[in-house]
This record gives C-alpha cells, structure tokens and sequence, in this order.
C-alpha cells in the first residue's frame, strides 16, 4: 500500500526532458549539466539523467554529490555553489569541477589537490550583474593570475548566473561580455579555456531564439528537465514534460465552516498576520501536509475547483466548495509542483517517494 503523503516521480519522463534539451543543445554545440539540487540529488533521478545522455551533474551539496557517488552514479560531479573553505578536503574527495570566485577557497584546494597527488577542475565565475556568486568583470585578469600558476588546480573556464538572487535575466549582451572577457583571458595568458559555462535554463530561450553567442558552450539546466519549466518566465519549455512530480496528500478533515475566522487576529505560526475574505460558509478539507513539508505557495491542485486557504506546519488547508465530485475522509488529492514546492517536497523526510517509468501511468492507479 503507497504512504501518504508522497511524491509520485515519472522517471521515463524526466529521460526524455533531459534527450530533448540535451538534443537541442547539442545542435548549437552546448553540453548540459544536469543539474540535481531542486530534487535534493535523488539517486534515480540522477541516474534518468544520465539515461537521457548528460555527461556532467551538478549539486550544490557535497554530501548530495558524495551520495551519488556512493550510489553508483557514474557521471563527473560539479559543485555549483562556491565552496567552503571548511569543506576545501571534501571537495577534492568528491568532486570533479567545482564554480569558484574565491581566490583564498582557490589556493586551498590547490594544496589539497597537491597533497592528494590530483589536478582539481574550476571555473571561475563572473558577476555580470545578478549579483549573487562571482568576481566582478574588472577584477577577472587579476585573478586568473594569480590562479593559473598555482599547481593542483587546472582553470577549465569561465562563467555566470542569472535569475537567482536579483532576477537579472540572460541576454545577447551579458553573454557577449563573458565571451569576450574569455577571449580577454586566452590573450593575455596564452592558454585555451574549454568551457564558457553561460547559466541555468533560463539562458534556453536565447538558444531558442539563435540569439546565444557562439562560444558559449555550456548551460548548467535544473528546473528545465526536472519539471520543464523555464520559472524565470513562468513558461512551460516546448517538447518536455510538466507532469514529472505529483504530489499525493490525503483528506483527514472535510467539514463546512466559515470563511472569516472569529475572534482577535494575531500572528499565525509563522509569524504572519493572515488576511481573509468573507465567502460565507465554505467546504473545507485539511490534508496531512504542512509548510514543513511543501512551499504551499508554489503547488497547484491538479482536480479542478480546489482553492489552497492555507497551512500551518502540519496541516493544509483547501477550500473544495466547488468541486464536482464528491471528496471524502481518506481521499488522495494530487499537486503539480513549481520549483520551490519541488525543491521542499524532495527535503522533506516526511514525503515518500515512489518512482515510475511508464509514460501513460496514471497516478492514483
């Protein structure tokens, strides 16, 4: 029997999410990373991944990586965010190429590196204006500097991000100026750098549109396979899946209340003071399922007719007024998920998580 709540993932179809935008890609000469860190790097889909023919994966937690490795995954690991200096060991243990922008992180790794007799691969990250990770554009020939001499560490490329701190979106422009900042580097130092790693999926639509400079050679894509969504633009990407992760959670209350609470409103739970519209009296379900589980904000009932209220840790709460069918005590309702939903879902310990491969499966059945 399933357990409830969970999360029901269809790993045919997370293949042929990744074959598709790796396919495109490759037409303009662009490698994907597959990018595991909005589902917590569960092995399985890590693996469907690979099937769907990504060489490269990429997690923002050692231990996510260290759990690949350890799960037979076979494929290089990248670090995406920058390292610690306290975790500079692990790195050089568990991971293949790692984004950086701190010199001092850089230096650490190079003497780990060398104690461990291996050459550690980086990619030096530019802030072209989302700042969040990366050197600024001025500083670039400075560091690369005092990175290219120091042994143990081999500089493979250069790159940036956008859409995820300050919402800065990917352009023609941003990523002429890492492209000529790459052949800034190659002049002044002599040396040929392999990769020009120019984003996360948001950079896809560039690509669609054959407006993506040509020496951009690499796209680190998450959101993408994992739910074929282009969130920056809150557009489903052509040719993929959306349906990859549904969400089950289980009826434990129905009664009909008011919509207006009675009494003094205070803060909630969370610190928030609430804010409700008198709808008379309504439906109401509570599933077994809370904000310590799901980012409510980001998932969508999939049964026409269901309106999310509210949650509190442990309880979701749904208007079901005006849903045709009859719901009941016990009834399993499902969720599509948007990223942050998808990234807190696949945390949670309390969600089990059941794995499909068949393309028409229906969940529920």
């Amino acid at each position: 029997m399933l357990k409830n709540p969970r999360l029901n993932i269809n790993l045919y179809k997370i293949i042929k999410n990744t074959e598709y935008i790796r396919n495109f890609c490759l037409q303009h000469k662009i490698e994907v990373v597959g990018i595991t860190k909005g589902c917590s790097a569960i092995p399985e889909v890590a693996q469907a991944m690979i099937d769907g023919g990504v060489k490269i994966l990429g997690d923002s937690r050692i231990k996510n990586i260290q759990m690949l490795k350890e799960a037979g995954i076979k494929a290089e690991m990248m670090l995406v965010r920058i390292p610690m200096l306290s975790e500079v060991d692990k790195v050089i243990k568990w991971v293949d190429i790692s984004l950086n922008s701190e010199i001092s992180i850089i230096k650490s790794l190079s003497q780990e590196a060398v104690k461990n007799n291996t050459i550690h691969r980086i990619i030096l990250m530019i802030d072209l204006g989302d700042l969040r990770e990366g050197v600024m554009p001025d500083d670039v020939l400075m560091i690369v500097d005092r990175i290219i001499n120091l042994p143990g560490v081999k500089l493979i490329g250069i790159g940036t991000n956008f859409c995820c701190i300050s919402g800065v979106m990917p352009s023609q422009k941003n990523l002429t100026k890492l492209v000529k900042l790459a052949e800034e580097i190659e002049r002044n130092f002599s040396i040929e750098l392999e990769v020009i790693s120019g984003g996360n999926t948001s950079v896809l639509k560039l690509v669609e549109d054959g407006i993506i400079p040509e020496r951009i050679n690499q796209l680190r894509v998450g959101v993408g396979i994992l739910l074929g969504q282009d969130d920056a633009r809150s557009r489903n990407l052509d040719g993929t899946y959306q349906d990859t992760f549904i969400l089950t959670a289980e009826v434990i209350e129905l009664k009909v209340k008011p919509s207006l609470p009675q009494g003094e409103i205070g803060r909630d739970a969370f610190g928030e003071i609430p804010v409700f519209q008198d709808l008379g009296l309504r439906k109401r379900a509570i599933l077994a399922l809370g904000k310590q589980d799901i980012y409510i904000n980001s998932i969508i009932p999939i049964k026409k007719g269901i309106k999310v209220v509210g949650a509190s840790s442990d309880h979701l709460i749904i208007d079901v007024t005006d849903v045709e069918e009859e719901i009941k005590v016990g009834d399993e309702l499902e969720f599509k998920l948007n990223y942050p939903a998808l990234l807190s879902a696949s945390t949670s310990k309390y969600i089990n998580k059941y794995f499909y491969k068949e393309e028409n499966y229906k969940y529920g059945d």
